[in-house]
């Protein structure tokens, strides 16, 4: 067990100072919304530092206990030893991943896309049951969801649904779900009870702050206003608050409903063409770059990462780390840490 090398501590102090001596500035509280960022930043550098020292002084306790047990064997120690050290190397391995997590806007909220491929009513309702499992993942790590755009299956399922998750690091966790998954399983809405193969798209962006620069030319956008609805089609209200916005030039169309005012819900949808955007240029660029090298880098939602296997046996395996687990039931109801974890490591 060791603490060395999660990260520079020294570094870590004094981004803390360089924060807390921001924060001390007279005019500071010039700007508020500038100081608020300031202050999250702040904080969660703090959150960082104490949860080392957390497990730094976990750590020199089970040592001491280790040497008690060498001196004079105790059964009931050993008992409780074993047990805090698997909830240390637990801890351990949940805090090493989070380290992991320093690219650009991983700390920041992910906007989730869904979008079924061929297939109608069996694909959408495929579509449906990532929605859940998505859902209860987020829900699990206390981070919220907000439905920003929801459209309904013309007999079950989803056609396309739009997710806002909040929370620290929920891009940097939710980035490895970026691609196409399959389902294979007995269709329920088969008659004959044969076996189908379902494909849905999962589109993974950072939701970006002010501080990105991305240029929009309104000339390039087409924007329409349509009444929101919900789950099954029920109108949420009766005025045209939702809006949807088409860029022109990449073909690129975002649709915001979430909220009563169109005005809000316009800048909702530009928020997230600008992220769109954002990483339409980031995957150019990544091509660009495995093409000097000489590598096929595929992107996007050709990607096929992940595949779901009800019948004829139960398995979920991704394609990229060969991380499988035949407890499809399990990650159906968001147990993705597996996942998460093993396309998070395999890039050390």
């Amino acid at each position: 067990m060791s603490l060395g090398g999660l990260f520079d501590l020294d570094q870590l102090e004094e981004d803390i100072a360089e924060a807390e001596e921001r924060m001390a500035n007279p005019s500071f509280w010039n700007d508020n919304e500038a100081a608020q960022v300031v202050i999250n930043e702040a904080n969660l550098l703090k959150e960082k530092y104490q949860q080392f020292h957390s497990l730094e002084q976990e750590q020199e306790e089970l040592e001491m206990m280790l040497e008690m047990q060498q001196e004079e064997f105790d059964g009931q120690m050993q008992q409780e030893l074993e047990e805090r050290v698997q909830v240390f190397k637990e801890r351990l391995s949940t805090y090493e991943l989070t380290q992991l997590l320093s690219e650009p806007y991983d700390a920041n909220n992910a906007i989730l896309e869904l979008h079924p491929g061929a297939g109608g009513t069996e694909s959408q309702d495929w579509g449906s049951m990532l929605l859940r499992m998505y859902t209860r993942w987020a829900e699990a790590h206390h981070f919220q969801v907000e439905t920003l755009d929801y459209l309904a299956g013309d007999e079950a399922g989803i056609k396309s649904v739009t997710l806002l998750i909040k929370g620290y690091n929920a891009y940097g966790y939710l980035k490895s779900e970026k691609g196409v998954h399959r389902l294979v399983r007995i269709s329920p809405f088969d008659s004959a009870s044969r076996r189908h193969t379902s494909f849905c798209s999962v589109d993974i962006m950072p939701e970006l702050d002010d501080k990105v620069n991305i240029e929009i030319n309104s000339d390039d956008l087409k924007i329409d206003t349509f009444r929101a609805s919900g789950a099954g089609g029920q109108h949420i209200n009766k005025t045209e608050s939702a809006v949807r916005i088409t860029h022109m030039p990449t073909g690129i169309v975002v649709s915001s409903q979430a909220q009563r005012s169109q005005l809000k819900n316009r800048e909702q949808a530009m928020g997230m063409l600008k992220a769109k955007l954002y990483q339409v240029e980031l995957e150019k660029k990544a091509q660009e770059a495995a093409s000097l090298r000489g590598e096929q880098l595929e992107i996007g939602w050709g990607s096929q990462i992940r595949s779901y296997v009800f019948h004829p046996y139960s398995m979920v395996k991704d394609h990229r780390t060969n991380y499988e687990t035949g407890n499809v039931q399990s990650v159906m109801d968001g147990d993705l840490d597996g996942f998460i974890d093993a396309y998070l490591r395999q890039k050390l």
